[in-house]
């Protein structure tokens, strides 16, 4: 008689696993479902990042939030189209499994395929001391957004470089390779101090953008990594304590 228990048991632990997995992702939702006007561009789905490769759980070109996350996002987007602005998303939730992609990566020393672009003055060794790459991510929790700006007419990227063919991050707009974006004074995951958000070493119109950008989100509930000047959590995000691991797809 124990035996068909058992099973029970088993379907039920099994069910309830399923159900709690299910509750939670409905829990996040598509950007583009709740505000088709922001551009999403998920540098993870493609093989032009520091990495140079597709990284691991980025099935597809969604961005992926908390609902309320999606909604802040939303609200800081209808007053920046008021600006003459728009958002751009470069990575929103971000499986655990990426970030131990980006773990692997690290700890390859021999694997610099894009150093000159990204980290062009750091030594890969000193990634994870200089803090560039850590073994967890806000990103993982749903409610983080690395984000830029771009102007009401932009053209969508649709082909990345080799590696080598442009100029490093930290170089003018002129030289490094230029998306549809505002000029914010460095590349996206550019490893450098001149990506910190209040770096006064870059031109005063690009504090002026970068400014905006921050001021805007900050309105909508957002906090701004100051050595980031793309990278947004929502600070009452649903899941403080929460990292998630399913694909983005």
């Amino acid at each position: 008689m124990r035996y068909p228990f058992i099973i029970i048991l088993s379907f039920v632990v099994v069910f309830a696993a399923c159900s709690n997995r299910a509750k939670k992702n409905a829990e996040f939702v598509d950007l583009k479902a709740v505000n088709p006007s922001i551009v999403v561009e998920m540098r993870y789905a493609t093989s032009y990042n520091f990495v140079g490769t597709v990284i691991d759980g980025y099935k597809k070109n969604k961005c992926l939030l908390t609902r309320k996350a999606a909604k802040a996002l939303s609200k800081a987007q209808s007053e920046l189209l008021l600006m003459g602005f728009g958002l751009k998303v470069y990575d929103c939730y971000r499986p655990k499994k990426a970030v131990e992609h980006f773990v692997r990566w690290a700890k390859d020393l021999s694997d610099t395929k894009y150093k000159a672009e990204f980290y062009p003055t750091i030594d890969k060794k000193d990634l994870f001391d200089l803090g560039y790459i850590a073994e967890s991510s806000s990103h993982s929790r749903g409610s983080t957004v690395d984000v830029t700006l771009v102007g009401l007419k932009h053209v969508k990227t649709t082909q990345y470089p080799d590696p080598g063919k442009y100029g490093s991050c930290i170089e003018s707009s002129k030289i490094r390779f230029k998306d549809d974006s505002v000029d914010m004074g460095t590349a996206y995951d550019c490893f450098h101090e001149l990506s910190h958000t209040a770096n006064t070493d870059i031109p005063e119109p690009i504090q002026k953008v970068r400014k905006i950008l921050k001021t805007v989100l900050e309105k909508k509930g957002f906090v701004n990594l100051k050595e980031e000047w793309w990278h947004f959590t929502l600070k009452d995000e649903p899941y403080p304590n929460k990292s998630f691991d399913f694909d983005v797809k």
